[in-house]
């Protein structure tokens, strides 16, 4: 009976994220186009983005700490009931300022992730906790494909005509839908017991210091390149429907379809291809290639006249993404010791987030600044420099002793 309980809950974590990712990637797409139908200039644009990011990056640990001590269901509830009322801001907003707010406001409920990870966690065994974690996941890429799909026919072909209210509110409702699944499909998963002792676990774990983390080369170069791919990487997301409305005269569906195709190629490399590459050619070299894929691609958007070119030069990018970030991961996690899992991992994605608001604001400065490819130019220009640090982990990995962090 507690593994059929255990199987719906997952079920029902999944369409909440689902549901919840839907809403995220209908809007993120079109977000550029419609902070300029208030006059927003590029970098003001793309800044809706980063304060999203660091809203995200300011009150996600303040999230998990809560659902720990509070747990994980009224964090869940907490957070959906926000993003409702932030789409409905977004929906009904009549200026840039109003934007700014509800962007916010987003971004401080964009936790629910975490806990629904955190819920993966108290409901599962390490032995199935992967395929748990995987369902979360394959959510995300479900989000990310049909979330711009849907924006881009919500939104209309043409600029000029183009109705960016209907997108956030449908968004909005998406978003209730998924509160209302977990309102009352969800039960709590954590007891008395284990907030006890998670507290108890945090009272006595020591924290790292800098100069711990200052010791550990290969550990500071793998961060590196995850904050390196994921500032190029965001740049790219912020400026990606102003470049093409520069460039190709697009409207904003035709930008939410490319974000859908990206999708479906990182659904497709994530969903098994990248199993086989890192079989055949170890997660070291497949980590460079990736790298030097998300380069190349970036490169070849900033030259890009033509939709062949353009849909050649953002597979490259998908498939970098789809096969770095996770080599990223399951590295750093590789050479750290299980008792520091979480504040090395916490690390890792504490850099992944100032990425995310680094990205954006450089690519709305650059953007005005040098022209509408500079933050794709300059992205593949940060690849060279994460391919430097992928061939000195390569280098290191390939000594006797190589690092480990215990």
């Amino acid at each position: 009976m507690e593994s059929k309980n255990n199987s719906r809950a997952i079920l029902v974590l999944f369409l909440t994220v689902f549901i919840d990712l839907l809403g995220f990637g209908i809007i993120l797409p079109i977000l550029p186009l419609y902070a300029e139908q208030f006059g927003a200039k590029p970098n003001e644009a793309t800044l809706l983005i980063a304060i999203y990011s660091l809203m995200q990056f300011l009150f996600a640990p303040l999230w998990g700490s809560f659902s720990d001590r509070y747990g994980r269901r009224p964090i869940l509830l907490l957070t959906l009931s926000g993003s409702v009322i932030a789409y409905i801001g977004l929906g009904i907003a009549n200026s840039l300022w109003v934007l700014f707010i509800v962007r916010s406001l987003a971004g401080m409920m964009a936790g629910n992730i975490a806990t629904a990870q955190a819920y993966i966690a108290d409901i599962t065994t390490p032995t199935n906790r992967a395929r748990g974690m995987g369902i979360i996941g394959a959510a995300f890429g479900l989000g990310f494909i049909l979330g711009p799909a849907i924006g881009g026919i919500l939104t209309g072909p043409d600029l000029d005509k183009a109705n960016f209210h209907l997108p956030a509110l449908f968004a909005a409702g998406l978003s209730l839908l998924a509160l209302l699944c977990a309102l009352t499909l969800l039960p709590e998963s954590l007891n008395s017991e284990t907030k006890a002792k998670i507290q108890a676990h945090r009272y006595h774990q020591r924290r790292l210091s800098l100069l711990d983390l200052s010791q550990r080369p290969q550990f500071c170069m793998l961060v590196g390149i995850y904050f390196l791919v994921t500032f190029a990487v965001a740049a790219m997301d912020s400026t990606l429907a102003l470049w093409s409305k520069q460039q190709l005269n697009w409207g904003p569906q035709q930008t939410s379809y490319l974000f859908a195709f990206m999708g479906i190629v990182s659904t497709i490399v994530q969903g098994g291809l990248i199993g086989f590459l890192k079989k055949h050619l170890g997660e070291i070299k497949l980590l460079t290639l990736g790298i030097s894929a998300l380069g190349l691609g970036l490169l070849l958007i900033g030259f890009s006249q033509s939709l062949i070119l353009l849909l050649v030069a953002t597979t490259l990018v998908a498939w970098g993404i789809s096969v770095s970030q996770p080599i990223l991961n399951s590295v750093i996690s590789q050479i750290t010791a299980p008792e520091e899992q979480g504040q090395i991992l916490g690390i890792a994605s504490s850099c992944s987030a100032l990425a995310r608001i680094g990205g954006p604001t450089w690519a709305g400065a650059s953007f005005m600044k040098f022209g509408s490819s500079a933050p794709f130019l300059s992205g593949s220009l940060i690849m060279l420099v994460a391919l430097t640090l992928s061939w000195r982990v390569t280098k290191n990995a390939s000594e006797p002793k190589p690092e480990r962090i215990v």
